[in-house]
């Protein structure tokens, strides 16, 4: 399977990406909406991931100018393809280009080994956020060499 990842603005792309937020958060995570997009959505850089062969949208993520991370999120049936490697990979390209020494990512308790995996570390106490356990946890872009995506506009 081939994937494209093109970095996107909200005001272009919303309906794509609500698409795919609306199923990973709130319909399988049960995030309510109003929490799931807030009103940060436009001062965001995005990634949107599409399945080459389909064209449908699978995956997604944004990034902020302070470094964070957030609303990484991939379509089920796509998970096995390491879809989230890709995003995370599009999003630390996007940070190194605007010469941010580290990123950070508001990683749900079950996801922090994984982050581990990834070259972040946890930062802080565990905190409750719309009733799901998360700890912040940090990337130094110094450690990072292999972000190996092309990224398109």
């Amino acid at each position: 399977m081939t994937f494209s990842v093109s970095r996107v603005q909200w005001e272009q792309a919303a309906p794509l990406l609500k698409i795919i937020r609306e199923r990973v958060f709130v319909c399988e995570r049960r995030i309510p909406k109003q929490v799931e997009f807030d009103r940060r959505d436009h001062h965001a850089t995005h990634i949107l991931v599409c399945d080459d062969y389909s064209q449908e949208p699978i995956a997604t993520g944004r990034i902020f100018s302070t470094g964070e991370i957030s609303r990484i999120a991939v379509i089920p049936s796509f998970r096995k393809h390491k879809v989230d490697k890709l995003i995370l990979n599009a999003l630390l390209i996007i940070a190194k280009e605007h010469n941010l020494n580290e990123v950070f990512i508001y990683s749900p308790l079950d996801a922090v080994q994984h982050f581990r995996d990834n070259n972040f570390i946890p930062s802080g106490a565990v905190f409750m956020e719309a009733g799901m356990p998360k700890q912040r946890v940090v990337c130094s872009l110094e450690d990072i060499t292999d972000t190996k995506v092309y990224l398109s506009h």
